[in-house]
């Protein structure tokens, strides 16, 4: 992330679980000012304890949440993995790049879609106040 230099503040947690607990502001994410609501979500597939099918599929139908984008990222590129994570609401899907350079190349194309292209919903996307 640092490589691409992309003028966004990252949050990075370890597992399913943890991101649950920044989007809900649960435990050591109960300070909204520590734990912002995300304007993007890059979600790994294959996170711990919680995995990224299963924590898409509570973002997606949570009405608070549900507006937030989420990118999916896997090591997988089967046709699967990809209906699935589309069926429960992903706004992509992309298959991890195997070299460093691709990953900083991938990280500076979401970087200029998300972040300058797209108008995306900022309104109404704040968790209730």
């Amino acid at each position: 992330m640092a490589e691409s230099q992309l003028p966004i503040n990252l949050h990075i947690v370890n597992n399913g679980e943890e991101l649950l607990d920044y989007l809900y502001n649960r435990g050591v994410y109960a300070d909204k000012n520590q734990a912002p609501s995300p304007g993007l979500i890059l979600l790994d597939l294959n996170m711990p304890t919680k995995n990224g099918l299963e924590v898409l599929q509570d973002i997606k139908t949570d009405p608070i949440l549900r507006n937030i984008p989420v990118i999916v990222l896997s090591t997988s590129d089967g046709k699967e993995d990809i209906y699935h994570t589309y069926n429960l609401g992903a706004n992509s899907f992309i298959t991890k790049p195997v070299t460093f350079v691709g990953l900083v190349e991938m990280m500076k194309s979401i970087g200029k879609y998300w972040f300058e292209i797209v108008q995306l919903p900022t309104e109404g996307m704040a968790r209730n106040q």
